[in-house]
């Protein structure tokens, strides 16, 4: 197998741990969100934390989409592969805010009966607000851009279907949109609406991962690409 065909089985291998840790993370930890004073339970919470840990998995798949591409990339366009790597990164940090939020509820569950209830109450529902902001900035806006700076630079190259690409620069425009439609408050972010936009982004990153995975990059559009030597190439595409 070629060092370009493993990239593709790779980054698509990621993409697709990016829904699943999306999904099933946010699966389990629904008791923090939908149980009225959780923060006051007792124990620990197994479901929860199993929770926690795939949205750390969902982190680190972000961060290694951009990584995994980025030596692709940057032989159409090196400042736009960059930007993409610099928008998931950027992605996972908030993510990542979020996901700390959660554990800190988690931990508050665990302090003692000696806590005043509603302090811990309070702080519990602050930071449940701030991972419903970061779900919001990271997978939302975030994933938008850097879902668009993606599809431009497979359409151009040609290194997927120009239908896949097609459907990535729609999917993050309509969820870049979403975004500042949901601050300024015209529908909620979980609202019908909010999920129903989300989808084209979804389609598009399965799609992708789909076919990174079972058919790779365009062989053809890889051979037109320019050759460009910055630096050591981990993954030997630019040999």
């Amino acid at each position: 197998m070629s060092p370009i065909r493993r990239t593709a089985i790779l980054a698509g291998v990621l993409f697709l741990l990016t829904e699943v840790g999306a999904i099933v993370g946010r699966l389990l930890y629904a008791p923090v969100l939908n149980t009225p004073g959780y923060v006051l339970g007792t124990g620990r919470d197994p479901m929860v934390a199993v929770g926690v840990l795939f949205e750390v998995v969902l982190v680190i798949a972000v961060v290694g989409t951009g990584v995994v591409l980025y030596p692709v990339l940057r032989r159409q366009s090196p400042t736009l592969a960059l930007a993409y790597a610099a928008a998931r990164i950027l992605e996972a940090a908030i993510i990542l805010v979020g996901t700390l939020s959660l554990l800190t509820v988690l931990m508050l569950r665990q302090q003692p009966p000696s806590v005043d209830a509603s302090a811990l109450e309070a702080v519990a529902a602050a930071l449940l607000a701030l991972q419903d902001a970061t779900l919001l900035f990271g997978p939302g806006f975030a994933l938008g851009i850097g879902s668009i700076l993606l599809a431009s630079l497979m359409f151009t190259s040609r290194l997927v279907p120009r239908a896949i690409a097609v459907l990535g620069l729609v999917g993050g425009a309509i969820i870049t949109i979403s975004t500042v439609l949901v601050i300024f408050g015209l529908y909620g972010q979980f609202s019908p609406t909010g999920l129903l936009v989300a989808l084209p982004v979804f389609a598009w990153e399965v799609s992708l991962a789909l076919w990174l995975i079972l058919k790779g990059f365009n062989t053809a559009a890889v051979e037109r690409m320019p050759q460009r030597r910055v630096g050591a190439d981990p993954v030997g595409v630019t040999s």
